[in-house]
């Protein structure tokens, strides 16, 4: 099912040969997904010589997620299909997360996804993956909330709660390693097998394919780059760092631009459109790209990733130049030793982390990442 992903279609033939299985598994193994629904023949295509090949495809129907996103300063549900459609989404903005709103948010939440499904389909959902910041509890001053709220995260458990509501399994992922599975399942067009994923949201983040695999590290926080150490002077002129969540983060903007009187709403309520932020915004962008610029400096002296895939909860203009920015960066910085790489921007945009965490449960079920991601 990962190789049909990945190509959109293929016939058995060619899914033996690119699975060194035997055309007669090949038969038994696609005629039991076929009849699980899982799989759908598409029209036969007529060669030059012999019968015609039939191509099979994922059934979009044949399977669902349903993701939950804790962010910063929201909570988002999705549902999504086999191929990443999404289905339904509802949206909540909050001042700060707070685990009852969680709860509330949750339980009128997924009735409401449900409801654009029929009964029959809705039993294909196979589970809730949830996405949520690492360590959430230990951004208090970052988040802007009180502590004793942030607090409440540090002993809550997602499976336990989020199952007496749900009654489906639920698998739990940091929230950038989410958007980084969606780039791998669903965009990655340019077929990278080896790539440093950024997201660049309220924090920064990122996420680690190896071998057209997600990599998740042994605790579930590989590719976290926002904690990545850089070395500047402090105001007395020593040797001091400073992670790169403190200089290439959205809230990082937000207090640029409050400093400048601007209203900071749009950031929030619009990812399509920020409209005229003027210098302030420019002076961001350069100071966003030289952190990307350093954080891939550094994962490319230790894996030599083919690509640096940038994404995240901002207009796609914005992105554009932080790629470009990013880009002219790197190829004027010190390379010897390092191979260079390709910079790109991430397809799937600032829904990246909750069709992540929706396809959590499809990962799980369908490709090769299941080991990686369910032990966590």
């Amino acid at each position: 099912m990962s190789l049909i992903r990945q190509h959109g279609s293929a016939p058995k033939a060619e899914i033996a040969q690119k699975t060194g299985l035997s055309a007669q598994a090949v038969t038994v193994i696609i005629n039991s997904l076929e009849a699980e629904s899982l799989l759908i023949r598409k029209d036969p295509q007529r060669g030059k010589v012999g019968q015609p090949t039939i191509p099979f495809a994922l059934n979009p129907d044949g399977a669902f997620g349903i993701g939950l996103k804790v962010g910063r300063r929201s909570f988002d549900l999705t549902l999504i299909d086999l191929v990443g459609n999404i289905r339904a989404t509802l949206h909540e903005n909050c001042a700060y997360p707070t685990v009852q709103s969680l709860l509330t948010f949750l339980e009128k939440g997924i009735s409401v996804l449900k409801m654009s499904l029929s009964d029959e389909l809705a039993k294909r959902i196979l589970g809730v993956g949830v996405a949520t910041p690492y360590e959430i509890w230990n951004w208090t001053e970052e988040a802007g909330a009180p502590k004793a709220v942030l607090n409440e995260w540090k002993s809550f458990d997602f499976k336990e709660k989020i199952n007496q509501i749900v009654h489906l399994p639920v698998y739990v992922c940091n929230d950038d390693t989410a958007a980084c599975s969606a780039e791998l399942s669903f965009g990655n067009p340019a077929r990278f097998s080896d790539f440093l994923y950024i997201f660049i949201g309220t924090f920064i983040g990122g996420g680690v394919v190896i071998n057209e695999t997600l990599f998740t590290g042994k605790k579930g926080n590989a590719g976290a780059i926002g904690s990545l150490p850089r070395p500047m002077l402090n105001s007395e002129g020593q040797l001091t760092s400073q992670q790169l969540i403190m200089q290439s983060s959205l809230y990082i903007l937000e207090k640029m631009l409050k400093g400048d009187g601007y209203n900071t709403d749009i950031l929030w309520s619009s990812k399509e459109y920020w409209g005229d932020l003027g210098p302030v915004l420019d002076k961001w962008i350069d100071q966003v790209a030289d952190g990307l610029a350093y954080a891939a400096l550094c994962s490319l002296a230790i894996f030599d990733f083919e690509a640096i895939v940038i994404d995240g909860a901002i207009p796609i203009n914005v992105r554009e130049k932080i790629v470009l920015a990013t880009k002219l960066k790197l190829s004027q910085a010190d390379h010897r030793g390092i191979n260079r790489c390709e910079v790109q921007s991430g397809s799937i945009g600032a829904k990246a982390q909750s069709v992540g965490c929706a396809n959590l449960p499809l990962l799980i079920n369908f490709s090769q990442d299941h080991a990686s991601l369910s032990h966590h």
